[in-house]
């Protein structure tokens, strides 16, 4: 099933103030944060927890950033893991070196938050674009993200952007719970302000549709889909 945001992102640097400060934006948007010191500890940390995203400083003792990007893309389960440079130095022989070692994007230092968000999600966005839309199927719910249809029990329904975006979410993981800001970010995105209720008010339109036994409220949490 293809996933269409980040899970999980791998962090390295060897400032800790800079750790600390990326992992709190990032966590805070719902994203499950590992760290490293260097890129040995890095790809040590890649090959256990699997990342969806690298971030890689570029300047850092025992291995820089582009020696650990290159050493990554070898191993085949990270060829097309998306890799994003950090660095203080915006020298175009460092962005060109960045590039030709396999990175997929390049972000400056000092960080913005919102900067570095715009880019980790247009970067998704961009490799969802180049993939095709995979079926979901879940009791008698079948979604189909190319043709923006959903059926259930045979019958075919047609939901606003919206509402399909958010059934697409919780169905894509079944019995996982989705926090109230991941899906937030994940469906509305961080340029549109929208209300404390949309989302319930969207889950309450999905209920109403195909039915209430589909999606479970946590309380002061969020939201799952019933397997």
């Amino acid at each position: 099933m293809n996933r269409t945001v980040a899970d999980k992102i791998l962090l390295v640097d060897d400032e800790p103030d800079v750790l600390e400060f990326m992992c709190y934006n990032l966590e805070k948007e719902g994203f499950q944060v590992f760290t490293a010191e260097n890129g040995k500890e890095g790809i040590n940390e890649a090959i256990d927890n699997d990342p969806d995203l690298i971030i890689l400083d570029i300047m850092m003792p025992e291995m820089d950033g582009i020696e650990t990007c290159r050493e990554l893309r070898k191993l085949p389960q990270f060829e097309k893991t998306l890799i994003i440079f950090l660095t203080a130095r915006d020298e175009d022989y460092s962005q060109i070196a960045g590039f030709e070692s396999g990175a997929d994007d390049y972000i400056t230092k000092p960080i913005k938050p919102r900067v570095m968000l715009r880019r980790i999600q247009a970067l998704f966005r961009r490799v969802q674009s180049d993939l095709p839309g995979t079926i979901i199927k879940v009791g008698n719910l079948e979604i189909d993200p190319d043709k923006y249809l959903v059926n259930i029990e045979g019958k075919g329904l047609t939901l606003p952007k919206k509402e399909f975006q958010l059934l697409s979410l919780l169905a894509s993981k079944p019995g996982r719970v989705f926090k109230r800001e991941e899906i937030l970010s994940k469906v509305w995105g961080n340029e549109t302000i929208v209300g404390d209720r949309t989302i319930d008010v969207h889950i309450r339109k999905l209920r109403e549709k195909i039915g209430q036994e589909y999606i479970k409220t946590i309380k002061g949490i969020g939201y799952k889909f019933n397997q």
